[in-house]
């Protein structure tokens, strides 16, 4: 640690830095999330819910708007759209009336499977980007200073999902013939 001041000139610099670099990113992964998802007329925050619903299996709308970073009224707007289109179910708990949670239906699990299996690096510009890294190191950035920063602002909780999400990925998933397939005795991680 160190007690020098910071600057304005510094604290300016970082700031813009962060917000020019992630918007530039943005920008491209959601070009990259709108064209992949297309086929299967669903958004962004569509989908996101659906991840989240799988992953957190039996999350209150609070959870998923927190995980989903969006506000709650939004969370709420396009589950019930999910559930419209059959692919969200809606309940409460006999111990929490005051929370709604929403949980993934069968048709709800085989459109986020299904869009699983057609994810296709080559058409994606952050892994692209990132190969050249992988070459040389290897392996993927860990982008860990990135992590603490979300966790700095988000809390431990969210990057317990968070990585939770991806453990989940690693266990219950395997490739076949390049394709990701849930295995037939996979068991989901509670969170």
């Amino acid at each position: 640690m160190t007690d020098k001041p910071i600057s304005m000139k510094e604290a300016m610099i970082f700031s813009q830095r962060i917000a020019q670099l992630s918007k530039a990113l943005w920008k491209s992964i959601e070009k990259d999330w709108q064209q992949w998802i297309k086929p299967y007329d669903l958004n962004i925050n569509e989908h996101h819910i659906l991840w989240i619903a799988y992953h957190l299996n039996g999350a209150s709308i609070s959870d998923v708007a927190k995980f989903g970073v969006m506000h709650v009224s939004t969370a709420f707007n396009f589950s019930k759209k999910l559930e419209e289109r059959g692919f969200l179910k809606f309940s409460k708990k006999e111990s929490d009336k005051r929370n709604t949670y929403i949980k993934l239906t069968e048709e709800g699990e085989k459109v986020l499977l299904s869009l699983m299996e057609t994810y296709s690096p080559e058409k994606n510009a952050v892994f692209s980007g990132a190969m050249p890294l992988r070459e040389l190191y290897g392996k993927f950035p860990d982008i860990i200073e990135i992590m603490a920063i979300v966790r700095n602002i988000y809390g431990d909780d969210f990057m317990e999902i968070f990585e939770k999400s991806f453990a989940n990925l690693e266990n219950q998933f395997e490739e076949d013939e390049g394709k990701l397939k849930k295995k037939e005795t996979a068991e989901k991680e509670l969170v």
